[in-house]
């Protein structure tokens, strides 16, 4: 029975139904009843496999075939009637061509199958950041998994009302063919078609599909931003918090930050961090000028190995209670779950990520074939678990920026942190992020990958209209509140290869640095060719007994390495971005930024 009396809801339901040819159409309401019977009938049927209660209570693992175990960019197209609109970066098909082949393959693909109505909005119901959207799907596990990821529940379909509009979405297993595999996005339709995969990253449509493909078009012409960032408060000893949003692309330690336990100094004064979100950020300006950020989403996709206590306690603490647990393998001595990285014994009786045992004996770190977990294994976890969850998480309001921080991975160059000189200047250094790759994955280190504001794979648009939104943002916050932006950088590297900086939790000695420039009565820094660095002894290195290569303690000295900056390397460094701007986003790069590249030119000679 249809949860709603919205006509445009009842038609996509039914287009798609007809379409797709369901033996059954079920509405998600979001009660504890019908999620609890849900996950009955996926144990029942094996999608599911329920965990040790005692130790991960209500938790459930899940295997998706091998064929299907991450997001698959070059299958992932935005579907806009003008190729340009869709941007040099994207890949494009015709939205006309998109559904015809989508149709093709969806059509009478839920014989036999039940097809479920989900939902679910990102951000608090009610609030001024939220969007409504309507997944359907044949697929539990996708149910299970959006009713941790987002809000679900009747109560989205009566923010509807009558003739709301919401985010279509339609979602079908198919024959889960990795060749007929497509996930397509009609930011002018507010459409998203997923076929032929059953792997969260392509399935959970509310999250990178919505949140920011289609949420940045969204923005872009109303006038807000969805950035794949994470939000973190910074609480003091006198209970106020200042609030970051930080962009980091993949393997720059980005939840680590999101989550961070400060140093025990930190911690004895009363300082600690609040997690608001670890992977995206809608942003917008308030009635008083600043710009607001707020999680759109309710739960973790978290990458599973390399967590642990010590990596990421609080990622780890996250898992212990209704969460789904993606492609790890199965300790079959407690029934609980495994994957490397979590412990430094290794199980001895375990079924790996595939269904099969797997032998310790044959396990070789650095041969991923080896491993009882996928590289890309996953968990789903609800947000409400975090230890270190912010107290204004489903504030409606948002929490107010002081600060806007961009990194990447990078051996040498880039100093350890460095402040823009103003909001254009910051666009610049986010448009310019990259990472530099290693032997290990590409066979050459150093290689930049750029990752503009680390929304390379996640731009609904061009990304030279995308650079001009953030330039138009700017002019409409309040100069005197707007957010400093800064770029970081965890990964200096010394002449025999080690890391300088301890990173972790040692971080936040540089998000009180940042946030000190933020403040009324900031910090002083020294102007560079490529903007403010902090006076070394301005960053609070106390305590810190990090060994280098465990030769040499740090010191006020090699905080002073990291933090230089070598006129001729950023001369260099010029040359790249300029090749970067002609050669990949070409034409739309706006005129600041042009300016901005400019001035660092002019400023390393």
């Amino acid at each position: 029975m249809a949860l709603t009396k919205n006509k445009k809801v009842l038609d996509f339901v039914a287009e798609r139904a007809e379409l797709a040819q369901p033996d059954k159409i079920v509405w998600i309401d979001g009660s504890e009843n019908q999620i609890k019977a849900l996950k009955e009938e996926a144990v029942k049927s094996g999608e599911l496999i329920k965990l040790n209660d005692i130790h991960l209570q209500d938790c459930y693992l899940h295997r998706t075939k091998v064929n299907d175990v991450a997001r698959v960019e070059d299958r992932t197209f935005i579907c806009t009637k003008n190729k340009e609109d869709a941007g040099p970066i994207n890949y494009w098909m015709d939205p006309r061509q998109a559904y015809e082949l989508t149709n093709e393959i969806a059509r009478g693909s839920m014989k036999g199958r039940t097809m479920y109505v989900i939902p679910y909005s990102m951000g608090v119901v009610g609030s001024d950041f939220a969007k409504i959207g309507i997944e359907l799907t044949d697929s539990i596990y996708v149910v299970l998994n959006m009713n941790i990821m987002t809000r679900v529940g009747k109560n989205c379909l009566d923010a509807l009302g009558k003739d709301g509009d919401f985010i279509k979405g339609f979602h079908a297993k198919c024959d889960v063919d990795a060749d007929k595999r497509y996930i397509m996005h009609f930011p002018e339709d507010n459409t998203i078609v997923s076929v032929n995969s059953a792997y969260g990253g392509n399935v959970l449509l509310g999250k990178k599909c919505f949140a920011l493909r289609i949420a940045s078009f969204l923005g872009k012409n109303e006038g807000w931003m969805a950035e794949h960032m994470l939000i973190l408060g910074v609480t003091y000893p006198n209970g106020e918090t200042k609030y970051v949003a930080a962009a980091f692309p993949s393997a720059c330690g980005k939840t680590n930050l999101a989550m961070l336990i400060p140093p025990k100094h930190y911690l004895d004064k009363g300082y600690k961090i609040e997690c608001v979100g670890d992977d995206i950020a809608w942003i917008r300006v308030g009635k008083d000028g600043r710009l607001w950020a707020v999680n759109p989403e309710n739960g973790f996709f978290g990458v599973a190995p390399g967590t642990n206590e010590h990596s990421n306690y609080n990622a780890l603490q996250s898992t212990k209670r209704g969460t789904i647990f993606t492609n790890v393998a199965l300790n079959t001595d407690d029934m609980t779950v495994w994957w490397e990285g979590l412990t430094k014994e290794l199980p001895q009786n375990c079924i790996d990520w595939t269904g099969k045992p797997w032998n310790p004996a044959k396990y070789d770190k650095k041969d991923k074939s080896t491993c009882s977990a996928h590289p890309n294994s996953r968990f789903t976890a609800p947000a409400t678990n975090c230890p270190c969850l912010s107290r204004k998480f489903d504030s409606k309001e948002g929490v107010p920026l002081s600060a806007i921080i961009f990194g990447g991975r990078r051996a040498s160059t880039t100093p350890l942190v460095y402040q823009a000189r103003d909001w254009n200047h910051g666009v610049f250094i986010g448009s310019a992020m990259s990472s530099e790759t290693t032997a290990a994955a590409t066979g050459a280190t150093g290689v930049l990958r750029h990752d503009p504001m680390a929304m390379k794979p996640f731009a609904g648009y061009h990304m030279g209209d995308y650079f001009a939104h953030w330039i138009e943002m700017g002019k409409k916050v309040d100069p005197e509140k707007a957010p400093k932006i800064f770029n970081v950088n965890w990964f200096r590297q010394d002449d025999e290869g080690n890391f300088v900086w301890p990173g972790f939790g040692d971080n936040m000695r540089v998000l009180e640095w940042i946030l000190k420039r933020c403040g009324d009565t900031p910090v002083d820094a020294v102007e560079t060719p490529i903007g403010y660095v902090p006076n070394a002894e301005d960053i609070d290195i106390s305590e810190l007994d990090y060994n280098i290569s465990d030769k040499k303690k740090f010191d006020i000295k090699a905080l002073k390495e990291i933090l230089t900056v070598d006129k001729e390397k950023w001369a260099k460094e010029a040359e790249e971005i300029e090749g970067y701007y002609n050669n990949t986003i070409q034409s739309r790069v706006p005129q600041e930024l042009w300016d901005c590249l400019e001035t660092l030119k002019k400023n390393c000679k």
